[in-house]
């Protein structure tokens, strides 16, 4: 191996006490090839299993917490004790390879497509609909109902911990329900739920707070919990890089494992705040890294490219596309195989690369998305 990436393959010991073998984690990306029941498929088993050799940390895809909560067709489910044994399989299956499973828990509220919602009843914190054409407008939900789904994130933390999972990530970015309540655009609540930029942060930090409950009195061992959020919203009002700055500040007081940064671009620059010339890795990383590990993440392919977000001073570095154009990425560079690496995608590689085929059909349908070749 180039000695210039012994810090990717450093070991690092979490809060909780879970070590992870190096700082390489796979990204959770949707795969939308769940059974319609909302049982893993084979074809998910192995497409995980192919990805967890090299790699610390798998974190995957989202699953949702409550029966209202299902974002994605072929999506699969946490939100009944049924659902126990298939969410074993995808953690074993990951575990198997050397990696530690990290369970992506969520509720996608307003953007949980209406057939898939009993009755159709799509909830969110307030009756906004997002700014896509024919967006639902959803109902807002009761106090009490909010609540409900606050519980229903630490019922799946359990279902994660009866089911062998190292951890969970609660997933309040992407604009699911969480980023929701915390959005001025979708949240015009004003109860105790919305209104100041700390009410927005109720639902997210009571979340954080039942999860960490329920590993306090069900987990036997360390157990991991992160939270992944989105910076900044493109609409106005929306989500500003201050309200991230102040969120994160929060979120660093709550004894977490560590806070993973949706980004595109690692090195993306923010659309405001009080400081646009350095990129929003760089401040959050500012803000919050002396006191909970940062993730960085968004359009790194090569070892030096990460090498280079982790110049920001981050710990752990995710890759998402690159994972599945490369599922040895980590493998190539440990023995000096780095030029091997694939950044590119080509068209006839499915079977080779073990991707469903519902994945494959959405990348190959979404030009732009990855460098098909």
């Amino acid at each position: 191996m180039n000695e210039a990436y012994e810090p990717l393959f450093q070991s690092i010991t979490l809060r909780s006490g879970v070590e992870l073998k190096n700082r390489i984690v796979m990204a959770p990306m949707t795969n939308f090839s769940s059974n319609p029941e909302g049982t893993v498929s084979d074809d998910e088993v192995a497409y995980y299993a192919r990805r967890s050799g090299g790699v610390g940390t798998v974190i995957t895809a989202c699953t949702y917490v409550t029966e209202n909560g299902k974002g994605f067709h072929g999506e699969f489910a946490a939100y009944d004790d049924a659902f126990i044994p298939s969410l074993r399989r995808l953690a074993a299956a990951i575990q198997e390879r050397g990696a530690k499973a990290v369970l992506q828990i969520f509720h996608g509220g307003r953007s949980c497509p209406k057939e898939l919602v009993p009755n159709g009843d799509v909830v969110s914190a307030s009756s906004i609909p997002d700014e896509a054409e024919g967006a639902v407008v959803p109902r807002a939900l009761e106090e009490a109902e909010v609540w409900d789904i606050v519980r229903a994130f630490g019922d799946a933390t359990r279902r994660a911990i009866e089911a062998g999972y190292d951890g969970v990530e609660i997933h309040g970015a992407n604009g699911y329900l969480i980023q929701q309540f915390f959005s001025p655009h979708s949240n015009r609540r004003t109860d105790a739920f919305g209104g100041s930029l700390e009410k927005r942060m109720t639902f997210p930090l009571a979340v954080v707070d039942e999860v960490q409950r329920v590993v306090r009195e069900h987990a036997k061992g360390p157990f991991i919990v992160g939270y992944r959020f989105s910076p900044e919203e493109p609409t106005s009002p929306g989500i500003t890089m201050d309200d991230t700055l102040s969120l994160v500040d929060a979120l660093a007081t709550k004894q977490l494992d560590y806070l993973h940064v949706s980004l595109m671009d690692f090195s993306s620059m923010p659309r405001s705040g009080e400081d646009t010339s350095v990129s929003r890795l760089t401040l959050i990383q500012n803000q919050v890294g002396g006191r909970v590990p940062v993730i960085g993440v968004g359009n790194i392919h090569t070892p030096t490219e990460a090498l280079k977000a982790m110049q920001t001073g981050v710990p752990l570095i995710a890759l998402g596309r690159e994972l599945i154009m490369e599922p040895d990425w980590v493998e190539k560079v440990e023995q000096g195989r780095e030029s091997e690496i694939a950044i590119t995608l080509p068209k006839d590689a499915r079977q080779r690369l073990v991707v469903p085929d519902p994945l494959w059909q959405a990348i190959m349908n979404a030009p732009g998305w990855f460098p098909v070749v």
